[in-house]
C-alpha cells in the first residue's frame, strides 16, 4: 500500500491510497456510519473488480445507485437525479457518498455531494487510468454547461481516493490511451525520470498489442486481446500511477484553489477543451484524453513559436504521443478553436492562461489573447 497525502498548510485534508486489489477498501469505509454508493453502470457490467466492490457494499448494506455515464449525461439533470436519490435514501449531513467510476462519475458525484444539504462527505474509487492519475485527484468537480466543458463546478476535497490498478484490466484500450495521455502530461509538468519510464512502458504495451494481433486484418477491432496485454504489465504500471498521483497531490497541496502553480495542471486543456466543445456540438467522438493529447501538441508548437522551447521540441512530443497510438487526427484547425478558447472558464480580462511546455519537466504559465495565439499558430 502507498498513502499519498494532500495538505492545506500542515493539515492533511485528503489522501490517496494506491492498493493492490480492493481488500483495504472496506477498512477505509469502517469509520463512516452511513455510506451511499454511486457506480457507473458500464463499470458495474464489465469489471470483475467492480463486482467485488459491489459484493462488499451489499454485504455492508450500503444503498447503491447506478448511473448511465457519458459527456452528454454530465449535466445538471444528472446531478439533480443524484441529489434526489440521496434525499429519497435518507442521506443526512453525516453521509459519505462513494463514487465508483471514471472521471465523469467522480466529477458529477463530487459536485452533487458538494451541494447536497450544503455539502456532505464523498470519496472516490476511480476505475479508469485518466481518473487514477488526474480526474479523481485534487478536489475539482464539475459538469458541462451549454456545450462547454466543466463550466459549472466546485473545488472540494474528497475524504480519500482509493486507487486499484487492477480496474485497468477491464478498461477498453481507447480509454486506457486517454489516461496515458494525462499521465504523460503530468510528467511533462514535473519529471523525475518518469516521463521516459512511462514512454518505455507505453511503447512496450503498444508493441505487445500489435504482436498479439499478428495476422489480424486491423488493430482497431481486436480489443479482446488488450486485457491480457495490460494484465501482464500491471505491476509496471502501478508505480507510474503512484508517481503521477504524487505530482498532482504536491501541486494541489501548494495551490489548492488554482491561484498560481495549479494552473500548470491544465497543460493541453485549453486547446483540448475547445476541441471537446466543438466535437460535442458537431457530434464527433473525441474523448477528453485524446483531446488533451492534441492540446499538448498545440501547446508545444506555441511554446516554440514564442521561443520558449528549443526547435524540434513540439515534434518530439508529437512523435512520442503518436508512437503510443495516443494521437488522433483533429478535424479542427486553430481558427475553429478560437471561439471556444475565448469562452474558456479560466479567461480573465480578455486573456487566457496558456500552459506552455519549455522542456520535459519545465512548464510555464503565459497570459495571451486568443487572437495572439491564432496569429502565431496559423
Amino acid at each position: 500500500m502507498e498513502r499519498i497525502n494532500i495538505y492545506e498548510g500542515d493539515n492533511v485534508i485528503s489522501h490517496i491510497l494506491v492498493e493492490d486489489g480492493i481488500q483495504s477498501l472496506e477498512a477505509s469505509l469502517e469509520q463512516y456510519a452511513h455510506v451511499y454508493a454511486v457506480m457507473d453502470n458500464n463499470v458495474a457490467m464489465t469489471s470483475a473488480v467492480a463486482a467485488e466492490v459491489a459484493d462488499m457494499l451489499n454485504r455492508r448494506g450500503v444503498p447503491g445507485m447506478l448511473l448511465d455515464v457519458s459527456e452528454k449525461t454530465k449535466c445538471m439533470d444528472t446531478v439533480m437525479d443524484i441529489c434526489g436519490w440521496l434525499l429519497d435514501s435518507g442521506a443526512d449531513r453525516d453521509a459519505l457518498v462513494l463514487a465508483i467510476g471514471g472521471g465523469i462519475t467522480s466529477d458529477m458525484v463530487g459536485f452533487a455531494a458538494s451541494i447536497y444539504k450544503r455539502g456532505v462527505r464523498f470519496a472516490y474509487v476511480p476505475t479508469t487510468l485518466l481518473a487514477q492519475v488526474d480526474a479523481a485527484i485534487g478536489g475539482k468537480t464539475g459538469i458541462n454547461f451549454e456545450g462547454y466543458k466543466n463550466m459549472l463546478g466546485t473545488i472540494r476535497q474528497p475524504e480519500f481516493t482509493y486507487i486499484c490498478p487492477q480496474f485497468l484490466e477491464s478498461l477498453p484500450m481507447e480509454d486506457f490511451q486517454a489516461g496515458a495521455a494525462e499521465m504523460l502530461k503530468t510528467f511533462i509538468i514535473e519529471d523525475n525520470g518518469e516521463y521516459e519510464a512511462a514512454m518505455t512502458l507505453l511503447k512496450g504495451l503498444t508493441a505487445d498489442f500489435i504482436a498479439s494481433c499478428e495476422g489480424a486484418a486491423t488493430l482497431s477491432y481486436n480489443e479482446e486481446r488488450w486485457p491480457e496485454v495490460i494484465s501482464a504489465r500491471i505491476s509496471e504500471m502501478t508505480p507510474l500511477i503512484a508517481a503521477a498521483a504524487k505530482v498532482k497531490a504536491g501541486v494541489v497541496s501548494r495551490d489548492q484553489f488554482e491561484n498560481g502553480e495549479r494552473r500548470k495542471l491544465n497543460l493541453g486543456h485549453t486547446f483540448g477543451h475547445a476541441i471537446e466543445s466543438l466535437a460535442h456540438k458537431h457530434h464527433n467522438d473525441i474523448d477528453h484524453g485524446h483531446a488533451v493529447a492534441l492540446g499538448m501538441v498545440y501547446a508545444a508548437k506555441l511554446s516554440e513559436k514564442l521561443g520558449l522551447a528549443e526547435e524540434g521540441f513540439a515534434a518530439k512530443i508529437e512523435n512520442d504521443l503518436d508512437s503510443c497510438l495516443l494521437l488522433i487526427i483533429s478535424p479542427y484547425g486553430i481558427n475553429d478553436l478560437s471561439g471556444a478558447m475565448a469562452k474558456d472558464k479560466k479567461a480573465e480580462d480578455g486573456k487566457v492562461h496558456f500552459i506552455l511546455p519549455c522542456a520535459v519537466g519545465n512548464v510555464i504559465v503565459r497570459d495571451l489573447t486568443v487572437e495572439e495565439v491564432v496569429a502565431l499558430l496559423k
